[in-house]
């Protein structure tokens, strides 16, 4: 793939340097990610503020060789490892990596298509995972036994993800048990059917596949809550309560049977009636990026171009999705985009990395943020060509560090929930 020159890491260091209008969230952006390494927390960026559970995992102190190198250096020692390595390699990237990652991705996509990737080279030794920490999970749950997967950076966790821990979601399925019962009705459906989304710990993707679940992505939520709902009577959904909200509501479940859980609240904060009432029960979790994207900001980008095409990612609030002219994943995104035959102005919501590179490889189309501030995922950011160089050429030693392992224990589980969201294969 290209090189793309318009970064974002490139934009944030023209900002903080005074060289280009605009602002950032943070001016700590423009510093290498392994000055965070040490210390608790998400990093700078969208979920800087967010409370990251005690245990985290951290990253261990990046040889100082890669953290002087020159980008160009990088990239060389990057392309020679790469090619060392051969075939016993496969590289996986996210679309909200950055474009130096991104640019020596052997596979570029979303969670879905990244998990089917990482079956199709079955024959390759090593899989490094280009994204955050319950991607590699999943990698090493679909994987085969022999194979090993390489995280860059061990501190690239998901804000989302750590809003729901097994223990929570236990107790959380206890009470809701309490009120429901373990019976199915006459149709055989069952009380209730648990649903995470990928982006949950392996955890969590055991415990619904231990309990007639399912996993499900932005990209096949629709037809995985079909399938849930063939199944069940109501579906408890985590951690992400607008991916849960907009895609039920867009099914036709009312707003009214969709309560949201507050784990720190008896029955979650809900009552009986309520429950027994509900269809979808939504866990109090968001993504920090998407919850940044407002009704205002739609609301100027069709002032400034009244023939605007307003495309938001499913993980923003309900009213943002409402005021757009369409949703949909990253992957759908990336159609919409490739897909317009004629110029068009396009404002989207999602990730600014992603954003910035359809707006590089589609010159055609006027393409921009809704986020008018450069605030790129806190995680995603934590995978530099500095830990990418470095966990290759310690391949190349013949040394492994950063493999994800997953439990023995959890894998089973996990692995039946993963097989039955790679069954539901979006219709559209």
């Amino acid at each position: 793939m290209t090189t793309i020159d318009a970064s974002v890491a490139t934009t944030i260091r023209l900002i903080t340097n005074g060289q280009a209008p605009g602002e950032t969230c943070t001016p700590e952006l423009d510093k290498g990610p392994w000055q965070f390494d040490p210390t608790p927390g998400y990093g700078p960026g969208s979920s800087m503020h967010d409370v990251i559970p005690t245990g985290s995992p951290r990253q261990g102190a990046l040889p100082e060789q890669y953290q002087v190198a020159s980008n160009d250096e990088l990239h060389a020692r990057i392309r020679a490892a790469k090619e060392t390595l051969g075939d016993r390699l496969v590289i996986l990237g996210h679309f909200y990596q950055r474009d130096e990652v991104v640019q020596h991705a052997d596979f570029l996509g979303d969670s879905f298509q990244l998990a089917n990737a990482a079956l199709t080279k079955p024959d390759a030794e090593y899989i490094v995972f280009c994204g955050v920490h319950f991607m590699a999970e999943t990698a090493d749950i679909l994987a085969r036994d022999e194979q090993k997967v390489i995280l860059p950076n061990l501190a690239a966790g998901c804000s989302m993800a750590d809003m729901a821990d097994i223990d929570s979601v236990q107790a959380a399925w206890d009470e809701l048990l309490s009120v429901y019962g373990a019976e199915p009705d006459a149709e055989g459906r069952a009380p209730i059917i648990p649903v995470t989304y990928m982006n949950s710990s392996a955890a969590l993707k055991a415990f619904c596949g231990a309990n007639g679940g399912i996993v499900c992505t932005s990209s096949n939520a629709k037809t995985v809550l079909e399938w849930a709902f063939e199944r069940g009577q109501r579906v408890l959904f985590f951690p992400d309560q607008h991916l849960g909200r907009n895609t039920a509501k867009a099914m036709g479940v009312p707003l009214e049977q969709m309560p949201m859980w507050n784990p720190r609240r008896p029955l979650g904060g809900s009552t009986r009636e309520g429950l027994l009432d509900a269809k979808v029960i939504l866990w109090h979790g968001f993504c920090s990026v998407h919850k940044r994207f407002t009704v205002g900001q739609i609301d100027a980008a069709r002032a400034q171009y009244p023939d605007v095409r307003v495309v938001v990612h499913p993980e923003c609030p309900m009213e943002v999705v409402d005021a757009a002219d369409e949703a949909g994943s990253t992957d759908y995104i990336r159609r919409a985009v490739a897909g317009a035959t004629e110029p068009t102005t396009f404002a989207i919501g999602t990730e600014v990395n992603m954003v910035n590179r359809l707006a590089a490889e589609y010159p055609q189309h006027t393409i921009f943020c809704l986020d008018p501030v450069i605030c790129p995922c806190s995680t995603m950011y934590r995978i530099h060509p500095g830990y990418l160089a470095w966990v290759l050429e310690e391949l190349v030693a013949g040394r492994v560090v950063n493999e994800i392992v997953v439990d023995a224990g959890v894998q089973a589980d996990a692995k039946l929930a993963l097989e039955r969201m790679l069954a539901a294969k979006p219709r559209d």
